[in-house]
């Protein structure tokens, strides 16, 4: 059984950067009991950790406070090479309120996708966040209202996004759920939503540095990982392996229908990681060569599941009955309050498709560009939360939107 958090792995990692990484067949792991999680429970001051520590021994997982991890992701040395993107991620363009512009949540949140490695819903929180501090509202009310409006803006921007909508409403609960708000006066309320709006916006963007550093463990030396379509934060756990000076191949597929596999697989190149090719049918064809399968999601939703890019549904069912393990990599922003029980118990995100010869007008072409994959297919989540059992997931969902 793995026994891992972010703040785990982060205090034990080795003081000498030049040791070598750890190998999943060297480790010895051995999960707390209850009395240990007790004594850690009663020892904390934070009434939250003290419930995941004792709720851990019954889950087989770990976890902490999501700013601890982001506190404890913080202090990781990063790279020297990644420094440039790291600062120019976190540059914060100049509002429109500043330049004499009227103030347009939409703008500013464009403004922030062009950015080309932040996430869609991490340039939402912080449009959100600059929505905050350009706002004229002279009353809590007020501005609760033009926030709310905005965040509605955002999620009618593209309502098939779920990453979007779930960041935006995550958002509007961190920043807003405390009733000590009421009883300070209006302009030290404001500073309290800016200064919790810019706290929010970096947990997020470092979200995807704590789930690489969760994921080395379970990447060993001479293992070959497939993966589907193109994931900013498998990119990440992949580049980090490299640097790592860990040894593996990547399978690659094509990612029909917008063919995401082959962007993903350039990337892989330039860091000289082996990489094949495939395409989306010859999963099942391959699946013998492969230890690991490394997915994103575009939505973790209650029961344990993901919603992500067509494809990856059958691909998980491919390698639950070959005994592969299925890892997925996902930012707690995508955490969604959505239940569905099957493929079509979503909204559809339909998407253009072409099969490089015309198609007969009577011919009906599926159209849609992502499926949903059960919990029961899936081994681990790795998230900024900790590393996460699919069952886990609604305990983290209520304690996110509480």
């Amino acid at each position: 059984m793995w026994w891992r958090s972010a703040s785990f792995i982060l205090d034990n990692r080795p003081q000498n950067d030049a040791a070598p990484p750890s190998r999943p067949d060297s480790l010895t792991l051995s999960p707390p009991t209850m009395a240990d999680a007790a004594t850690a429970a009663l020892q904390s001051p934070n009434a939250n950790s003290a419930y995941y520590q004792t709720r851990a021994a019954h889950h087989g997982v770990v976890t902490s406070d999501w700013l601890a991890q982001a506190q404890a992701a913080a202090a990781v040395g990063r790279n020297p090479d990644d420094q440039g993107s790291v600062v120019a991620a976190e540059a914060e363009p100049k509002p429109a309120s500043e330049s004499g512009k009227p103030f347009s949540v939409i703008v500013e949140f464009n403004n922030w996708r062009k950015q080309p490695d932040l996430a869609e819903a991490v340039a939402a929180i912080r449009a959100l966040a600059s929505v905050i501090r350009s706002s004229e509202a002279t009353t809590m009310m007020e501005l609760e209202i033009e926030l709310k409006k905005a965040s509605d803006s955002l999620k009618s921007w593209d309502t098939t996004s779920i990453s979007l909508t779930a960041g935006c409403d995550l958002f509007m609960r961190y920043v807003t759920r405390t009733s000590a708000l009421e009883y300070e006066d209006f302009h030290s309320a404001k500073s309290r939503l800016i200064e919790r709006a810019e706290k929010f916006g970096e947990i997020s963007t470092k979200a995807r540095r704590i789930i690489a550093v969760l994921s080395q463990d379970f990447i060993f030396d001479g293992c070959t990982i497939l993966v589907h379509g193109f994931s900013r934060v498998v990119l990440e756990v992949l580049k980090t392996a490299a640097q790592s000076k860990k040894l593996f191949r990547v399978f690659c597929t094509e990612g029909r229908p917008d063919r995401t596999g082959l962007r993903l697989s350039n990337e892989l190149t330039k860091l000289d990681v082996p990489v094949k090719l495939l395409i989306d049918s010859a999963v099942a064809y391959t699946m013998d060569e492969v230890d690991m399968v490394f997915v994103g999601a575009d939505g973790v939703v209650e029961s344990g599941g993901i919603i992500n890019m067509m494809g990856t549904y059958q691909i998980a069912l491919v390698a639950h009955s070959m005994n592969k393990p299925v890892y997925v990599a996902a930012e707690s922003y995508k955490f969604a309050r959505l239940y569905p029980l099957d493929q079509k118990d979503m909204a559809p995100a339909l998407r253009p498709i072409d099969f490089g010869v015309p198609i007969p007008s009577k011919v009906e072409v599926e159209r849609s560009a992502r499926d949903y994959t059960p919990p029961q297919y899936l081994t681990l989540l790795f998230t900024d939360l900790g590393v996460l059992t699919p069952s886990v997931v609604s305990d983290e969902l209520i304690q996110l939107y509480l």
